[in-house]
């Protein structure tokens, strides 16, 4: 009887259900994508299908199959299976489930598997009340998470699970997991046809996330009004594409790193690619404007001193005129980073200066060069000032004792520095 009333509370549960959650997958098989590390060769695949897991912490962005990972070893497991959220959850929960688990295995030998989703949301406190029951083996946790764990999850927690990293869905990934719910009875049970520019419309607003895919669909069979899916439903399904971008983690630091790898590398496309993702997904641009400023000096430098200035402009347009006609004095000031000559030789000569000061000797000012205001200092010997020689130029020391000219300075054989060494060898020499 119970199996029966089971039965008909779960017909119930599903017929509110979203699309996506009627398509969660019930197996090993049913799941779609990340081969890597579910797939039939895999540590984890073996782990689930023997039920020998041990903790992990499942790692990727949203729709990957983190939950439905964690959903199908609750399918296979004769261990006790329960979910904490780490959104509403607190210690006291916790603790209640770790008491729990224990009372299990000390009377019943079972084993308790404990899902902890977005566990980076818990504190370093609710993450400290896992960590004993994890080390002793009295639950084994699966943790999901779409941040990076090495940064957001107790460093001993990790030690003690395996990381698993999942990725973002493919192409194929996404019409197969669209296919597989129009047809089935979980799903959509073959009442609508879907256009291929419609297909292909979903894969693009989808942008890797599965999850995502199902809902979409679910919202344009919902504006079909003859069981055919067309590129004008999804349309009005999904007005605007939401472009995935969190400005406080991982997304946020590829993505500016992206940005600035691309000027440095000399790809004006890529740059203004990037770029428009920051300001589509609401980046401040004075944030962008101040990468801008400082990759003008640390990979142009003196190569085009041109570039510090381009950028500061930039800057001010950002402060003056603001979103959304900075967008263009921003893709100017990109595309002319990206285009113009690259040195490094700055960033290197202060890095070498700045090491030289804190470990180096201390080291005095040279006589000629030291300040002539004070009793004495006729005999610090004779400062030659350069005006007076021709070129602006003659040769004395400069550097205190110890160190040569070019210990610091190395100029690039690229743009205005380029210039600059054939004058300062012709001048040395």
């Amino acid at each position: 009887m119970e199996d029966l009333f089971f039965e008909n509370e779960q017909k119930n549960i599903d017929a509110v259900a979203t699309l996506a959650g009627r398509m969660r997958p019930q197996t090993l098989d049913d799941i779609v994508g990340q081969e890597h590390v579910i797939g039939k060769d895999t540590w984890l695949y073996n782990a689930i299908q023997n039920d020998t897991l041990s903790s992990i912490i499942l790692f990727g962005p949203a729709g990957t199959g983190k939950t439905s990972i964690a959903h199908v070893v609750a399918n296979t497991t004769n261990s006790h299976f329960v979910e904490v959220s780490a959104v509403g959850g607190t210690v006291k929960d916790l603790r209640r489930e770790i008491a729990r688990a224990e009372e299990l295995l000390r009377q019943y030998e079972k084993r308790t598997i404990l899902f902890v989703d977005e566990i980076h949301r818990f504190n370093r406190s609710q993450q400290d009340a896992l960590l004993h029951a994890v080390e002793d083996n009295v639950v084994t946790l699966i943790g999901a998470t779409t941040e990076n764990p090495y940064f957001e999850v107790n460093s001993a927690l990790n030690s003690r699970s395996h990381i698993i990293q999942l990725n973002v869905l493919s192409d194929d990934n996404i019409k197969e997991l669209l296919n597989r719910a129009m047809k089935d009875k979980r799903g959509l049970n073959k009442r609508y046809k879907i256009e291929d520019d419609a297909l292909d419309s979903i894969v693009l607003l989808a942008g890797g996330d599965g999850r995502g895919a199902l809902n979409i669909l679910e919202l344009a069979a919902g504006l079909s009004t003859d069981n055919k899916i067309t590129s004008a439903d999804v349309k009005k399904a999904i007005p605007n594409r939401a472009i995935p971008y969190d400005k406080n983690q991982d997304m946020h630091y590829d993505i500016i790193s992206a940005f600035i790898k691309s000027m440095r590398g000399g790809d004006p496309d890529a740059a203004v690619y990037w770029m428009a993702r920051m300001l589509e997904g609401g980046e401040d641009p004075k944030f962008i404007a101040r990468r801008i400023y400082i990759l003008a000096s640390e990979d142009i430098g003196n190569a085009d001193p041109q570039a510090i200035c381009v950028a500061q402009a930039a800057f001010k347009a950002v402060e003056v005129i603001g979103l959304p006609e900075c967008k263009i004095n921003l893709a100017q000031a990109a595309i002319y980073m990206a285009l113009a000559p690259k040195s490094n030789a700055v960033v290197e000569a202060i890095g070498k200066a700045v090491a030289e000061v804190k470990h180096g000797p201390v080291r005095y000012v040279p006589n000629n060069l030291r300040d002539r205001h004070r009793p004495g200092s006729e005999e610090y010997g004779e400062y030659k000032y350069p005006h007076n020689y021709p070129g602006g130029w003659v040769d004395q020391q400069y550097l205190p004792d110890g160190l040569e000219p070019g210990c610091f300075y190395k100029p690039s054989e690229r743009g205005w520095e380029a210039y600059r060494i054939d004058t300062i060898s012709r001048d040395r020499h």
